[in-house]
């Protein structure tokens, strides 16, 4: 992988991870009922989650392009304009309302439900098989370029993540406001609207 493609995909990686999804609102809710050191469990369990889901999407995404090399760019145009629908769905549930509240989950389960609500969400595989297409050079071994981007994402993932742990377990009446999610949600949809029509420019321009 060229470096300013890492560095690309780094910038990009850590952008997506910090948008408002299903594993850091579980973890935000957490770190606000229990502490922000309980929320890191939490964000362990949604890492080992992630985890299994790249192994698939990494398999997947390989056997395609071994078996039809020629669909491998559909893909890059099908994820750029998924992840812009996702950033325009993510703006209009704003206003949606957001229940953070999770007293009756045992401490000792919190590991194990952000392993499960992340393994199981397929909307995260689907995310994953469109996002990292954009990055993957097909004129090298895709193998080797997973070695590289696997562990780098999951190490942006456990790190950002355990941000979100550790600001909404310190800023607790924060998040608590309605308000205040409503406007981290649409932040995120436009940047993801924002990112998904980089990348199809990106694509145009190749």
């Amino acid at each position: 992988m060229e470096l300013h493609v890492f560095i690309a995909f780094v910038i990009a990686t850590v952008i997506m991870i910090a948008l408002p999804g299903p594993s850091v609102l579980l973890t935000v809710a957490h770190s606000i009922s229990f502490g922000w050191q309980r929320g890191i469990v939490t964000v362990a369990g949604a890492t080992m989650g992630i985890a299994v889901q790249l192994t698939i999407a990494a398999i997947s995404l390989t056997s395609l392009l071994n078996v039809v090399a020629q669909a491998f760019e559909w893909l890059r145009w099908t994820g750029a304009v998924y992840l812009i629908y996702l950033g325009i769905k993510q703006w209009r549930s704003a206003n949606d309302p957001l229940i953070l509240e999770t007293s009756s989950v045992p401490k000792k389960n919190l590991f194990f439900q952000g392993l499960v609500i992340t393994t199981f969400n397929p909307k995260s595989l689907i995310f994953i098989a469109a996002f990292l297409p954009q990055f993957i050079n097909t004129a090298i071994p895709v193998g080797s370029q997973f070695i590289i981007i696997v562990p780098t994402f999951l190490v942006i993932t456990f790190t950002v993540t355990s941000v979100w742990a550790l600001v909404a377990g310190k800023a607790s009446k924060f998040f608590r406001s309605q308000k205040a999610l409503q406007t981290v949600s649409r932040t995120s949809g436009g940047l993801m609207v924002a990112a998904g029509v980089g990348l199809a420019a990106a694509r145009r321009s190749n």
